[in-house]
């Protein structure tokens, strides 16, 4: 049981990672204008984020600090999805990219909001 929670602890900090990198990469892409180069920044602030609080909650000192850290990430994640569907409803990024970086998004805001229940379930 204890392995398969490391093991999946590193397969999601992987994961949350891969999705930065990919988020990047679709940034760098986008326009040079205006608009998606403020959407752009606030997208990247946002996606870096939920990787930096997964990674942080690791060194928590408290089950309540390791829980804040998850929802902080949460919340990035969520902020995350709005940019990208800002993105693409502007037309900026194309549609197909743009909805698969939402669906894993989503996907990882899926898997921390399922963390932080069993998180306040376990107090």
């Amino acid at each position: 049981m204890q392995n398969d929670r490391v093991k999946f602890k590193n397969e999601f900090e992987g994961r949350v990672y891969r999705f930065a990198l990919d988020v990047i990469r679709f940034a760098d892409r986008l326009p040079a204008e205006q608009i998606s180069r403020i959407i752009s920044a606030q997208l990247l602030r946002s996606t870096t984020s939920i990787g930096a609080n997964v990674i942080e909650a690791q060194a928590a000192s408290s089950r309540k600090d390791y829980t804040n850290f998850f929802t902080y990430a949460l919340k990035s994640a969520n902020e995350c999805k709005f940019w990208l569907g800002l993105l693409r409803d502007c037309g900026r990024g194309g549609e197909e990219t743009v909805n698969k970086l939402l669906k894993e998004a989503t996907e990882i805001a899926n898997i921390l909001a399922s963390s932080i229940l069993t998180l306040k379930r376990r107090k």
